[in-house]
Order: structure tokens, then sequence, then C-alpha cells
């Protein structure tokens, strides 16, 4: 039985041109090794709604500082890392709640992560959460 519905066609990306392409071949570094540095570390947290601390790699604490306002903090300087943040329930099955979440280095803590978690209308609202940090 075929389908009434057209098919979709599938996005592609264009095709760059050749001035793209010089570019981008004089900007590679090959002198520079490639993955990460022997030092790096991947750590995460995963986090409750109240604040506490689930589980995580290299996550010392974290806290809830007001509604939908956390911070998270590792064993190690995280200042020049880079952080994801998603909703997601600490538990192994289920749906997070929809919403957003904000996440960036913690002001006067370098080992620390600021999280705000804001509920699916944008107001701020306590959501459990996952954090992913590469230092």
């Amino acid at each position: 039985m075929s389908s009434t519905n057209p098919r979709r066609r599938q996005a592609t990306q264009p095709v760059p041109c050749q001035d793209d392409v010089i570019r981008a071949d004089a900007q590679l570094a090959t002198d520079r090794p490639v993955g990460l540095p022997w030092s790096a570390r991947a750590l995460y947290a995963v986090v409750n709604a109240d604040g506490a601390l689930a589980r995580g790699l290299g996550a010392a604490s974290s806290a809830r500082l007001a509604t939908g306002m956390y911070q998270v903090v590792f064993d190690q300087d995280v200042s020049a890392a880079a952080y994801v943040g998603t909703l997601g329930l600490p538990g192994a099955a289920g749906v997070a709640p929809s919403g957003a979440i904000t996440v960036a280095g913690r002001t006067g803590i370098p080992n620390g992560v600021f999280v705000k978690t804001f509920a699916g209308d944008g107001s701020a609202a306590d959501r459990s959460f996952h954090l992913a940090v590469l230092a």
C-alpha cells in the first residue's frame, strides 16, 4: 500500500565554493596533536531538582541556590572548560518535563559551574539535569 503523503526530501548541505575549501585548508593546524591533551578529563554531574548530587565523575558537590539556580563544584579547575547541560531525570527511565537549561562558569569559583533551569513557559523552575564538562 502506498502512502498518499508526499515523501520529504532529506535536506542536504550546499557544496562549498573553492575559496571556502582553500581557506579551511589554510586554517588546518598540522603541527597540533589530534584529540584531547593527555591531561584532559570528561567530568559529569547528575543533579536532582532539589540540588542534591545524584551521581557524577569528578563532581564534588552541588547545591540549589534559588528557584531554578544551581551550583555544581568539581574536583579541578573548570574555568577554561566547555560545559554542556540538558534537562534529564536522575533515574534510568522516564522523560524529563519540558523546559530549558543554561550553563556558565561560576563567578568566583574556578572549579564551579552555574546552572539555570526553566519551565516550558520560560519561567525559572527547579528541574533535574545532567551536566558534562570537558576540562
